[in-house]
């Protein structure tokens, strides 16, 4: 199915931050785009917010004025929805409300041509339930941007179960042409980037409420070891725990509260503070003016310590001096140690072990300090910070990879999405340095499905029970 063509004429209602964003990326694809909103005066200063982020890109050499201009003059701000009849996709980016978004679209159904389709911006409400009333189902699907929509790449294409296919493959299509990276996703609740992206925030939180590290300290090792742009702490501050708690709570009903999506009382006490991060000047960390950030724990650095000759980081685990160097497989380094019978010293995951500027570890209490001094001075030889965590299951990077992986396999098993369209969604919706299946591929599956059953054995949290598509790939179905 092939896209739109730019002649098609797009219609945006609503005219704030995504919706003026939906309709510069339109316009900058040569479509000739109408933008309504119902605030009066909203739409002209929607496109006027328009023309002064385009002057800003002109200042930088980012474009010519002359192509700002033509760009500005495919945006026609409209005064009243019939003025949309043209259109033959019309995109909505309002308030999420239910009952708002259905009063519209049944409005836009009576003045749109039988062939256009209508799409839903939506982020959190179910594109099946919005399209229910309509006379005509099959022209709906969701068209979910990512803020702010010129910048982020992905557009998740949401079918509901009565949009064609047809429908659903143009905007895939009119997505790729406007630059975007579309993905398909089918309607549930949080679509892929919503429901994947939970245990980043949910295993961080867990790990702060275990007192296996501080936030200031996981971030880090978010960042540094696993090569994300932000550590989830930050995130969530930046987001806002008003907003981040609410999506957590809403997938969690919507999936029937399934331990796997359950909130963090933490971050409940923290929106009950009114501490919401950046924009109320505290969330987990301080942002009042003249306020310094936390560091992370670092061990200080071994001037004198010898050093292994040989790499105590390798694919396979290593034995040194009597004892075993090895990536976590989820058991904590006590239990490892029992079952090899040797003192053993785990590291967490790297994004790239050569590369990563920081690295996690913990050790079982037989190992001789003079051998973790050596191993430390190693790494710090190397040009590596090394932080010392707590013994215990899956550390801090490969738990948070392995459950990110687990949610991406259960979303595929469900139909969500496929693995190729759940990695670039996470790629390019959230800036994940890869997508958690190629990750998980990558670590190796049977490794990743041993880091969940340990944390699920160890907890006995059904959160960290494994996806069934996990099991049946690595051949084991029960254990």
């Amino acid at each position: 199915m092939s896209a739109l063509s730019i002649s098609t004429v797009v219609g945006v209602v609503g005219a704030g931050t995504m919706g003026a964003g939906i309709a510069q990326v339109a316009a900058a694809a040569g479509h000739p785009v109408l933008l309504f909103d119902a605030w009066e005066g909203a739409a002209v200063n929607g496109r006027e917010r328009i023309g002064k982020g385009l002057a800003k890109l002109v200042e930088r050499g980012k474009m010519s004025q002359a192509d700002v201009e033509q760009l500005m003059g495919r945006i026609l701000v409209c005064d009243d929805l019939s003025e949309l009849a043209d259109a033959g996709l019309v995109v909505e980016a309002v308030v999420e409300d239910l009952q708002v978004k259905r009063d519209l679209f049944a409005r836009l159904e009576k003045i749109t041509e039988d062939d256009a389709i209508l799409a839903t911006n939506t982020s959190s409400i179910s594109v099946t339930l919005i399209a229910s009333p309509l006379a005509r189902p099959e022209r709906f699907a969701g068209m979910h941007f990512f803020n702010p929509a010129p910048v982020m790449k992905l557009v998740e294409v949401v079918s509901g179960l009565a949009t064609a296919d047809d429908v659903a493959q143009t905007l895939y299509a009119t997505a790729g042409a406007w630059g975007k990276v579309p993905v398909h996703a089918s309607s549930t609740p949080g679509f892929i980037v919503n429901r994947v992206a939970r245990p980043f925030y949910a295993e961080a939180l867990r790990l702060f409420e275990e007192r296996v590290a501080t936030p200031a300290t996981i971030d880090a090792l978010i960042t540094q070891c696993g090569g994300f742009r932000m550590g989830p702490f930050a995130l969530m501050d930046m987001i806002g725990h008003d907003v981040n708690y609410s999506v957590t709570k809403s997938v969690f009903d919507a999936y029937y509260q399934d331990p796997r999506f359950r909130p963090s009382i933490t971050q409940l006490e923290l929106v009950n503070a009114g501490w919401l991060g950046r924009k109320s000047g505290r969330g987990f960390f301080d942002y009042s003016e003249g306020a310094g950030r936390p560091s992370a724990a670092t061990l200080a650095v071994l001037e004198n310590a010898g050093c292994f000759e040989q790499s105590p980081i390798s694919a396979a685990p290593v034995k040194l001096d009597g004892v075993l160097f090895s990536l976590t497989d989820g058991r904590p380094a006590r239990e490892r140690a029992e079952a090899e019978g040797m003192p053993t010293v785990l590291y967490d995951l790297m994004l790239d072990s050569g590369k990563a500027p920081r690295i996690g570890f913990t050790a079982s209490d037989e190992v001789p300090d003079k051998i973790i001094d050596c191993f430390v001075a190693t790494l710090q030889n190397n040009g590596k910070a090394v932080t010392r965590l707590k013994d215990w299951p899956g550390l801090v990077v490969m738990r948070t990879v392995a459950m990110l992986a687990n949610e991406a396999f259960e979303a595929v098993m469900h139909g969500v999405s496929d693995e190729a369209g759940i990695d670039a969604a996470m790629k390019f919706g959230v800036n994940y340095p890869l997508g958690p299946v190629e990750w998980a591929r990558q670590i190796g599956l049977d490794h990743v499905l041993g880091v969940l059953d340990v944390l699920y054995k160890a907890t006995g949290d059904a959160r960290y029970r494994a996806s069934y598509m996990l099991r049946t790939l690595c051949g084991v179905t029960q254990r």
